[in-house]
């Protein structure tokens, strides 16, 4: 990967105030605050544990902390606006308040949650559905005017893996993009960093080839988040558990890097850390 291959990408974001630098491809945690998350180790049980858990993310070397109060593995139960707020709010102040160098995103698909987080103490909204289920979410991402990453999905958590059907995935994917694109761009946001929805209303054949042809999504030059910790994309493709897929998760985190992903999110950041700075090294080097 020649070292200019994605100069003309967006290289910092602003969080809140603060310019955060992604020419370097960061590491996004997974902290689950849901007791239905797919995989167990990513579930804080009390805010205590959070914490710990936060402590160990940032000692690892993750820039940014997701957190998530609604499961949204396929058939994931429905959760209330409240309950996802009194899970999401006081765990967002608690991690300001013990660490407030840690850049937090905050993962949902309403509106209200998104406000809400973003005042007590968040930096980045992480929509899986791209504001197609909560008609107020752009207009509350304008406002607030914080990064958005807006991923790619058909349906809902609960019924995107009801038999996903594309003519070609990736072509559809680039093509929801660019419309999303443009409409956000028109209400003035600024920062929007793009999630090709891995395992979200995908086969796992389109999985595949949505990743071959991942590099499609550099025109847009934005930056790419991944998400492919331990997903059934690699335990189905290889017939093991989601305990036992931490080596498939590096494989593909490494295809994504070369490919152009600024930021891999995950639920093991040391070696996703690991990853980074070796494909850094390769892609640094001048010839």
């Amino acid at each position: 990967m020649a070292k200019d291959t994605f100069l003309n990408r967006k290289q910092t974001l602003n969080c809140k105030g603060k310019v955060v630098d992604i020419s370097k491809p960061s590491v996004m945690a997974i902290l689950n605050l849901t007791p239905d998350s797919f995989y167990q180790n990513s579930r804080a049980k009390s805010i205590d544990d959070a914490l710990s858990k936060v402590e160990h993310f940032v000692n690892a070397g993750a820039k940014f902390i997701d957190l998530g109060a609604y499961s949204s593995r396929p058939g994931a139960a429905e959760v209330s606006e409240e309950e996802e707020l009194e899970r999401m709010v006081p765990a967002i102040k608690a991690i300001n308040q013990s660490f407030p160098e840690v850049l937090l995103s905050v993962d949902t698909f309403r509106a209200k949650v998104a406000e809400e987080s973003i005042h007590a103490g968040a930096h980045l909204i992480n929509d899986i559905a791209a504001g197609n289920l909560d008609e107020r979410m752009f207009e509350t991402v304008t406002k607030l005017q914080v990064p958005y990453i807006m991923m790619h999905m058909k349906g809902t958590p609960q019924n995107m893996q009801d038999s996903p059907t594309y003519e070609n995935v990736t072509k559809e994917v680039f093509s929801y993009f660019s419309e999303k694109i443009k409409t956000l761009q028109n209400l003035g946001v600024k920062d929007i960093i793009l999630d090709p929805g891995f395992g979200f209303a995908k086969t796992l054949d389109h999985n595949y080839q949505l990743l071959k042809e991942m590099e499609l999504l550099n025109f847009f030059e934005l930056p790419l988040l991944v998400g492919f910790s331990r997903k059934s994309m690699i335990t189905k493709a290889l017939g093991i558990k989601t305990e036992d897929a931490l080596n498939g998760t590096t494989v593909l985190n490494t295809t994504a890097l070369l490919k152009g992903a600024n930021i891999l999110r995950v639920h093991d950041v040391k070696e996703a850390v690991e990853c980074v700075e070796l494909v850094n090294r390769i892609s640094s080097l001048v010839h």
